[in-house]
């Protein structure tokens, strides 16, 4: 997955030093599935997932990485939670700490493919029967998407 321009400007000040970085993930359901793809750089089994631009609204951001990732155009109906992830350090030492915004999505067009490299295969499966390799985390963040009229979660403010 390529580094985005800005992000690379930021590391250029900041050197390995945490980041904070907003991200967005992207469930996007059809017919009581939900697209998943196999990540590129590790291999995981994951919803859409992405950076949003600098001033880039979050759920055109989600929008936009279905598009680039997945080939397919959808609609952000909701934005399901938001919460800092557990902090990811890069081979290169690079620290990340990204705040994600889960949307749940509807698919409008378009059959998924792996568009642009960042996943090597990608497809529909049951919402009720996941496949095993999809990690905790993720299942999380699914859980919280399909939960039908519940308002948006989030950690703190009390």
């Amino acid at each position: 997955m390529p580094t985005p321009e800005f992000i690379l400007h930021l590391r250029e000040k900041v050197g390995h030093d945490p980041l904070g970085i907003p991200g967005v993930t992207a469930v996007v359901i059809r017919d009581e599935k939900v697209l998943l793809g196999r990540r590129s750089d590790d291999g995981r089994l994951t919803p859409v997932t992405g950076i949003v631009d600098p001033r880039e609204e979050p759920a055109d951001a989600a929008v936009r990485e279905a598009l680039e990732e997945a080939g397919v155009v959808i609609r952000a109906t909701r934005l399901a939670s938001v919460r800092w992830i557990p902090r990811v350090t890069y081979d290169n030492g690079d620290q990340s700490d990204y705040l994600d915004m889960v949307f749940r999505c509807e698919w409008v067009s378009g059959e998924p493919y792996p568009a642009d490299g960042e996943l090597t295969e990608v497809g529909w499966y049951d919402l009720d029967a996941l496949p095993v390799e999809v990690d905790a985390e993720m299942r999380r963040r699914i859980a919280v998407a399909i939960a039908e009229d519940e308002p948006a979660r989030f950690e703190g403010g009390r």
